[in-house]
Formats: structure tokens, sequence, C-alpha cells
């Protein structure tokens, strides 16, 4: 299929050639707050110090929920201060680039979200070894972010559209949420959801992220589908 062969030279295209749109809850605010740090960053940093940052944090992240199965009142506040390093670094890396104007699109785009695939890999293989999530939820919720990262990326190369968020929900509610989940783990680590269980905290939120993550991926992938049909439907 000429529409999805990788191979094309895409250094062809121009410089930013796909479009984002970022609907998330906290978008809008999250923008302004992170263009006025990016103003009031000292000249030395750059966007490759702040991408090195965010992946770091995120093997904190996982190293912090391995380190709480003995010592949770150490990694789990742990967890909720490298969830912050990451959004600072992971969040704030391109705008810092925009504000500069120091943009390089191709390469922004790939190490960014090679660093993405990398660090949820490390928190949830943390996670995994914590106790606080059994190995198969957090594999199933590994599969189902390949799986949506994937997608998300197949359709920019294909339409030129790039998508940040799924019913108004992103990666920086994601962190919330997860530092929430974090700290409410020092109160314990199971929850009895309608009196059922006790079940693991973690294993009740991993098993709705998987299947909030199997719809974004259902439902984006048959709009791209169907868009990219109309759109080069060959009358015969």
């Amino acid at each position: 299929m000429d529409a999805l062969n990788l191979s094309e030279d895409v250094s062809a295209r121009p410089a930013g050639a796909h479009v984002r749109y970022h609907t998330s809850v906290l978008a809008e605010a999250e923008k302004r707050v992170l263009v006025w740090m990016a103003q009031r960053l000292p000249h030395w940093v750059n966007s490759d110090h702040l991408s090195a940052l965010g992946l770091l944090s995120m093997l904190g992240v996982g190293a912090s929920f391995w380190g709480a199965r003995w010592r949770p009142f150490v990694g789990l506040p742990l967890v909720v201060v490298c969830l912050a390093l990451n959004w600072f670094g992971d969040s704030l890396d391109g705008t810092l680039a925009r504000v500069r104007n120091r943009l390089r699109p191709r390469y922004g785009f790939y190490v960014d979200h090679v660093i993405d695939v990398l660090g949820t890999t490390f928190m949830l293989v943390g996670l995994a070894a914590s106790g606080f999530m059994t190995p198969v939820v957090a594999l199933t919720c590994l599969v189902g972010f390949l799986l949506v990262s994937a997608e998300t990326y197949l359709a920019t190369h294909a339409r030129g559209v790039f998508r940040l968020a799924f019913i108004g929900f992103g990666p920086t509610e994601l962190r919330v949420l997860i530092a929430i989940g974090a700290l409410w783990l020092l109160r314990g680590a199971t929850v009895a959801p309608l009196g059922t269980g006790p079940w693991l905290l973690f294993d009740v939120g991993g098993a709705l992220a998987a299947v909030g993550m199997g719809a974004a991926f259902a439902v984006s992938a048959l709009r791209n589908t169907l868009a990219l049909y109309r759109e080069e439907t060959v009358w015969r």
C-alpha cells in the first residue's frame, strides 16, 4: 500500500509537515506555563538537556516503584518527584525549541517518541517488579501503549495528523493519575471497588488504562482508515 510505504524519503516533506492536535483537559493552561518557563530558562539549557532529563526521570520512576517494595515511604514520594521532572523535561523540550526558534522537527519527533517508548517500558517494568502491579497487567498495559503509539505514528506519517489526547486525556493527565496512585499506595496497596476484591490498586488502574488504550486504538484506526479510503478512492 503506497500510503503506508515507510521506505519513502520523508526528508522531502516540508519541515513540521504534520499538524498537532492537543485537546486534553490541561492543554491550554499547560501551554501557557511551558512558554513562561521556556522564556526564563538559562541560555545554556537546551532541548537535548531537557529530553535527557525526561528519559532519566522515567528510569527513576521505574526504579522508585521497584525500591518502594521495601521502602514505600521513600520510593513512592520519589515516584512523584520523578514524574514531575519527567513532565518538566518531556513537555518543555519542544516548547523551548519553538520559543528560541531552534526547531529540528524530524529529529525532535523521533527522539521524543523513542524516549516515550523507553520511558513507559521502564515504568511498567518497575511496577511489575514492585509487587504493586501484577506482571500480566503491566505487560497488557505495555502492549496497549505500543499499539496506540504505533497507530499514532502511522497516522502522522500517512495523514500528517498527530493527536496527543483521547477524549480529553493526554500524557500530563496520565502523570497526575499515576502520582495520585503512588501516594495512595502509602495508605494501602489494595482496593475493593463496588464491594469486590480486594484488588491491587494499580491492577485496577492498569486494567482501566488497557481498556482505554484499546478503545483509543480502535477508534483512531477506524477514523484514519476511513479518512484515507475517502481521500484515495479509485473510481473504476
